[in-house]
Parts: C-alpha cells; sequence; structure tokens
C-alpha cells in the first residue's frame, strides 16, 4: 500500500481529570494571565466550576445552533465588560456560543464541555440566521484548553447522554470518509469508537469523554462528511434537537454508504463490536428523525451541501428515502441502496 497525505492537528491543551474543573480551571486562568474572563454557561454547575477565580461578566444567552443575535448579545457583552478570556461551561451550544464571540474579537477560549458534543476540539465554527445555518473553519474559535470532568456529566440525563454518545459516534463514522480523512483521522475515529461504543453500554463517563475528544479531534482535521451536512442544514431549517438528530440520521448515512466502502463499514463494524443498530437496542437510543414536517422540501436544501467526496453519489431522491425511513424509524439495513 502506498499512502501520500498531508496531515493537520490543532493545536490544543487538555486537562483531564475527574472533580478537578475548579481547580483546573483557575490553574489555567493563572497561566493565560487573564483579568476579566467573560463565563458563558446556562447551567447550574458553572457558579461550581467557576468557584476559584474571578468573573467579570456571565453570559447566560445560550440557544441550540447559536441564533445571529445571541451571539451579536454576547459579543457586545463581551466589550462592555472588557473581557480577556472566554470560559463555557456546557454542551455544544454553550461552546458554540463563545466560537462566536471568539470569531469576531479572537478572544482565547477555555472550554469545559458537560456532554460529549466534541465542539471544545475543533476550530468549527457555526451560527443560524433567517433558519439557515452557515458553519466554517476558523483557528481563532480553537478553544486554547480544554477541561475534562466527568463528574460534571453525572446531572447528564441518560436519554441525552446516549443522544450526546451517539452524536460523537458521528464524528467518528463521518471521519472514514470525509473530504480531507487520511489513515491518522480512521485511526483516531476507530479508537473513538470503540470507547464511545464501550462506554454507551458501561455508562462510563471518563471513556465517553475519552472517545468524544478523539472523535472531535478526528473530524476536525477530516472535515464534515454526508451526515453532518444534513444535520447542520435540518438544525438551522427546523431547529431539531442537534444531538438527537445526529443519533436518528446517523444510522441511515451509514447503511447508506456501506455499499460503496466495505472495508471501512468492516473497520466501522469491527470497533463497534457488532453492527450499530445492536449497540442502539443495547443502549437505548433512538433512531427515529423528529421535527422535519416536508422531508422533499428538507432534501432539497440538503443537496447543494452534500460532499462531491461522499463515497457514493447523492441524488435528491436518495435523501428523500433517506430522510422517510429514519422518520418511520425503519430498519436502516432494510432501506434500499
Amino acid at each position: 500500500m502506498t499512502w501520500q497525505f498531508e496531515h493537520v492537528t490543532l493545536g490544543q491543551r487538555v486537562r483531564f481529570g475527574t472533580g478537578t474543573a475548579a481547580a483546573d480551571l483557575a490553574a489555567e486562568v493563572d497561566r493565560l494571565g487573564a483579568r476579566q474572563v467573560l463565563l458563558i454557561s446556562s447551567e447550574p454547575v458553572a457558579a461550581e466550576v467557576a468557584a476559584k477565580i474571578d468573573v467579570a461578566a456571565h453570559c447566560t444567552d445560550v440557544a441550540p445552533h447559536v441564533p445571529v443575535e445571541n451571539a451579536e448579545r454576547a459579543r457586545a457583552l463581551a466589550s462592555s465588560s472588557g473581557a480577556d478570556l472566554l470560559v463555557s461551561v456546557g454542551g455544544g451550544s454553550t461552546t458554540g456560543l463563545a466560537k462566536a464571540i471568539a470569531l469576531t474579537t479572537g478572544l482565547p477560549i477555555v472550554a469545559v464541555p458537560t456532554t460529549y458534543a466534541g465542539s471544545e476540539a475543533t476550530n468549527v465554527w457555526g451560527l443560524t440566521e433567517a433558519s439557515r445555518k452557515t458553519t466554517g473553519a476558523d483557528d481563532r474559535v480553537l478553544p486554547k484548553t480544554v477541561i475534562y470532568d466527568a463528574a460534571l456529566t453525572a446531572s447528564l440525563p441518560r436519554s441525552l447522554a446516549v443522544a450526546s454518545g451517539c452524536n460523537a459516534l458521528a464524528h467518528c463514522v463521518d471521519s472514514m470518509w470525509a473530504p480531507r480523512t487520511d489513515p491518522i483521522n480512521q485511526a483516531l475515529a476507530l479508537e473513538g469508537i470503540r470507547a464511545l461504543s464501550a462506554g454507551l453500554r458501561e455508562d462510563a463517563r471518563e471513556q465517553m469523554l475519552y472517545g468524544a475528544y478523539l472523535a472531535a479531534v478526528a473530524f476536525a482535521s477530516a472535515g464534515s462528511g454526508l451526515h453532518h451536512k444534513i444535520c447542520h442544514v435540518l438544525g438551522g431549517a427546523y431547529n431539531v434537537p442537534h444531538a438527537e438528530t445526529h443519533a436518528a440520521i446517523l444510522p441511515y448515512v451509514l447503511a447508506f454508504n456501506t455499499p460503496a466502502v466495505p472495508e471501512a463499514a468492516a473497520r466501522i463494524r469491527e470497533a463497534l463490536g457488532g453492527s450499530l443498530i445492536d449497540v442502539y437496542d443495547a443502549v437505548g437510543a433512538s433512531h427515529v428523525l423528529h421535527g422535519v414536517p416536508d422531508v422533499r422540501e428538507a432534501a432539497a436544501l440538503i443537496l447543494p451541501s452534500v460532499p462531491p467526496s461522499n463515497p457514493r453519489a447523492v441524488t435528491e431522491d436518495d435523501l428523500i428515502t433517506l430522510l422517510a425511513a429514519a422518520q418511520a424509524g425503519q430498519n436502516p439495513d432494510g432501506v434500499p441502496a
């Protein structure tokens, strides 16, 4: 086998522990020399995490898919408070709001995730305006430090933990054939799948965070594949919940692409320890898509975003079939190829 590729790994500090978030955050604020911290969080646990630092202002204006108007208000607060560091405590929406501020201000971010969203390990940002979600990549939005603390996921309801974990699995699966994939991304993705599938079955929160981080690192380098393009469009157009939508769509995209990439699909299955649906059944994950009123309209919106590098050519009819099957909760392996 002859390999030729160019791989980029994003530079970032990671602090990992259980019950150490407050101390780790204080150490990072001190290391970065920050004096005016803008805390971004709508979660009660934020006060505990920030207990050892001085907070100049607190932004709670967090909403899914980061509406532009929320981002503008948060940017204004960052300016009026004289913020020199952004600290986000929460899931993907919280990290996304911090990224929206960093995108225009260049302020550094310390991210403290409370879910398995993975946004904290990528330089990808997203903003929604007039029911359309725009995404991009910019190194200014990559958090300088990520603080992982499994204790912060303890209050995450099991159903949301499962959906969030499946969202992380989607980062891994997409990274196996995304536009910039390479053997390094695939190795990270497969290890992420192993960790996440085992962590989901055992409700092992440290293992889940480890897997979610690997998934996000692979995704940040490999880029967005078909799965994420579908879900980003649906999120912007219909304001459907992020993690649940990613969880619902993943089995259908995997089933759609499998005939074109049998070797990659076999490696995914091996890492999962069986089929994806076996994992879903074991952990109580849902592959039913909710909140999309018209799959034909949705398919037309998605089609222009389909990556040309997807292993299989994708038509509008393919997307209609895929979305309709997900709405009906059909067995993904039985959906016509």
